[in-house]
């Protein structure tokens, strides 16, 4: 059965990374969505004259952020219809409310949840000085507008977004990616993602 898996979170939360050690286990098209729309938007906000980082601004919210999670997801599509196991990065938030999204790229592949294994988890962590740490770590341009006005980007990072998909309680997990990601968390994170 293939299997498209969302890692969801805050920024900072680790993600990328978690995704990243799950696949040297479970081969999967690996589909960031900073990565796949990320030049354009930057491109389009300088071209407006505005911050090309600035993700928060009422511009972005309105023109540029369903445009970069709609490429995300035709690209999901494609990979899902050509047979391969997908993996999403990004918060999805909105997504994740819309109980018709999901439903709508499985359609658009031409499968169903009896063929595709769909499963989220949402990657979080225990305390603010941590995401904070691992974004100045991670040390990309995008992240220079949230740490220049971090007292207007501090979200909760033990954030659980409404996940209103119609998917079993046991298709979620929420995943604290606080301390090392050992061993024994990469197994717990391969054995649900796999539903062994």
């Amino acid at each position: 059965m293939q299997k498209l898996v969302f890692f969801v979170g805050v920024a900072g939360t680790g993600k990328t990374t978690v995704a990243l050690k799950l696949s040297e286990f479970i081969p999967a098209a690996f589909l960031d969505r900073d990565t796949i729309g990320g030049r354009f938007v930057e491109a389009i906000l300088e071209m407006k004259g505005m911050d090309p980082k600035d993700r928060d601004s009422d511009f972005y919210k309105q023109n540029l952020r369903d445009l970069e999670y709609d490429s995300a997801k035709d690209v999901c599509i494609e990979n899902l219809a050509a047979g391969q196991n997908v993996f999403m990065i990004s918060p999805f938030t909105a997504e994740l409310k819309n109980r018709e999204w999901i439903e709508d790229v499985l359609a658009a592949a031409k499968l169903t949840k009896e063929q595709v294994d769909v499963k989220v988890i949402v990657v979080t962590l225990q305390d603010m000085e941590l995401q904070h740490s691992r974004i100045v770590a991670r040390g990309t341009e995008r992240d220079t507008w949230k740490l220049d006005n971090w007292g207007d980007f501090q979200k909760r990072v033990d954030f659980v977004p409404a996940i209103n998909w119609d998917i079993p309680e046991s298709s979620i997990l929420i995943f604290d990616n606080s301390g090392e990601l050992t061993e024994a968390k990469i197994e717990q994170l391969r054995k649900f993602a796999l539903g062994e």
